[in-house]
């Protein structure tokens, strides 16, 4: 049998998954035991049970000061910040995504400066954020949408141009007017892959957060990590790091199942699973 029609099942394929990660974590614990036996105060790779109760400490036990549990309130500040960013790139991006993709008029207007914002790196402007909306939450997750909405723009655009000119003679013909053909045609065609492009776009968005949280926060999960490390405190970056992974996976699985749910058609492997 060729290796391309060697297809494993499902518990190969969970198995074959977990393989690299097991091996990291494995490669990880042996590298942090030689440390440790070497200087028992080593910082730059400590164990897993001194990274869990430093874990368990900031999720369990109120900061001293401000009477917060630190890892809450870090994490309910960058996903509020993250979900305000992502919702208005999201918006964004279905709007004028389809008015550049379906109206020629727009897309001679806006499509060659959406094109060239798609370029320019975004952390490059971060500190004109600053300057123009000042440090507070507006220049954050201004930064988070304008580093994601305008590759967005430019994939739900091609999605609508790509639209057969068939289906789109064919509504003209029984009377459709624009608006019309926008929400009977163009809709349905077009929000499975805005999933898509909302999924392809979050790892950017959480590094574009990370840095604006780093830079200029009293809160958030990028600031807790950037305030311990002059501390060398790796039993909290590197929990933290982890937490980070979590949600983002957590979140690229919720809207996964989304649109396997309400684009069935879209999916047609997945759905019948």
């Amino acid at each position: 049998m060729r290796l391309v029609n060697a297809r494993p099942g499902r518990g190969s394929s969970l198995a074959l998954g977990a393989l690299p990660i097991l091996l990291v974590l494995g490669a990880y614990v042996y590298a942090s035991a030689q440390r440790l036996s070497a200087n028992p105060d080593d910082k730059l790779l400590p164990s897993i049970p001194q990274m869990w109760r430093a874990f368990l400490a900031l999720a369990t036990e109120p900061e001293k000061r401000s009477g917060d549990i630190l890892l809450w309130s870090d994490t309910l500040a960058s996903l509020e910040r993250l979900g305000i960013g992502v919702g208005a790139a999201t918006l964004s991006a279905l709007t004028l995504g389809i008015a550049i993709g379906f109206i020629p008029r727009i897309r001679a207007t806006l499509g060659p400066f959406v094109a060239v914002l798609s370029v320019i790196p975004p952390l490059a402007v971060l500190p004109i954020l600053f300057i123009a909306l000042g440090l507070g939450e507006a220049s954050k997750i201004t930064l988070i949408a304008l580093g994601i909405a305008p590759v967005m723009i430019r994939d739900i655009a091609g999605r609508t141009a790509d639209i057969p000119e068939e289906l789109i003679v064919k509504a003209q013909t029984l009377g459709a007017s624009t608006w019309a053909m926008i929400i009977r045609l163009v809709l349905p065609q077009v929000l499975p892959r805005l999933l898509v492009a909302v999924r392809l776009q979050l790892g950017p968005a959480w590094l574009f957060l990370i840095a604006a949280e780093a830079i200029a926060s009293t809160e958030g999960l990028g600031y807790r990590i950037f305030l311990v490390r002059r501390y060398m405190a790796m039993d909290v970056i590197l929990p933290y790091v982890v937490w980070i992974t979590l949600l983002a996976v957590l979140m690229d699985w919720i809207l996964a199942r989304l649109s396997i749910s309400a684009f069935p058609w879209a999916h047609p492997r997945e759905a019948g699973r």
